[in-house]
């Protein structure tokens, strides 16, 4: 193979290599918590951090989060959807109320890790099924689309501050570029190699 037919070659993998991780079935977001990220800032020493997995094949949503220091106790907790804008303002609940099935309530440091399926109505907020469509595939599509416009945010709430103690804004994990041209450079020598 010669040198400008393999370094195409190189190309097109890197192409397709990186057109799959923007197509992939599972969709990561994550976020920090803190209480200056509040829609009323707050001085809550309070933090954690949240990952957020989306699979749009079988339709599961895996909320994972650790938390430490709250100045309050647990109430509840939630994403909300869609602000008005990117990565600022409030917005309703869109997941089950008045909280995560599980969460712990009545702390001041945690962790929780949770799949929920996406295709039942007890996994969202019955005003948020409504305000999409009315259906549970309208609120699921509303969500995406929320997430993937850095629209919903994660949301921590505490007997000291009902509105919300932490919250953190879940912004899309892609990989980077370099790590994709890497990987596509490595199976290029690869190929290279064996055809010598």
């Amino acid at each position: 193979m010669d040198k400008n037919r393999c370094m195409r070659w190189i190309s097109g993998a890197v192409l397709v290599v990186a057109t799959t991780a923007v197509q992939a079935d599972l969709l990561i977001y994550t976020a920090s918590l803190s209480g200056a990220a509040e829609a009323s800032p707050n001085a809550s020493p309070g933090s954690g951090s949240a990952t957020v997995t989306v699979d749009t094949v079988n339709h599961t949503l895996l909320v994972d989060v650790m938390f430490d220091a709250l100045m309050g106790l647990t109430t509840a907790a939630h994403i909300h959807c869609c602000t008005a804008v990117p990565v600022a303002g409030t917005a309703g609940v869109a997941t089950v109320v008045p909280n995560f099935p599980g969460f712990p309530t009545g702390v001041s440091a945690g962790s929780y890790n949770a799949s929920f399926d996406l295709t039942l109505a007890s996994s969202w907020n019955g005003a948020f099924v409504t305000a999409n469509g009315g259906t549970i595939a309208g609120a699921e599509a509303a969500l995406l689309a929320g997430l993937e416009g850095e629209q919903a945010y994660l949301n921590i709430h505490s007997n000291l501050f009902p509105g919300g103690e932490i919250r953190g804004f879940l912004t899309r994990e892609l990989p980077e570029p370099a790590t994709l041209i890497l990987f596509g450079l490595g199976l290029g020598g690869l190929l290279l190699r064996r055809r010598r």
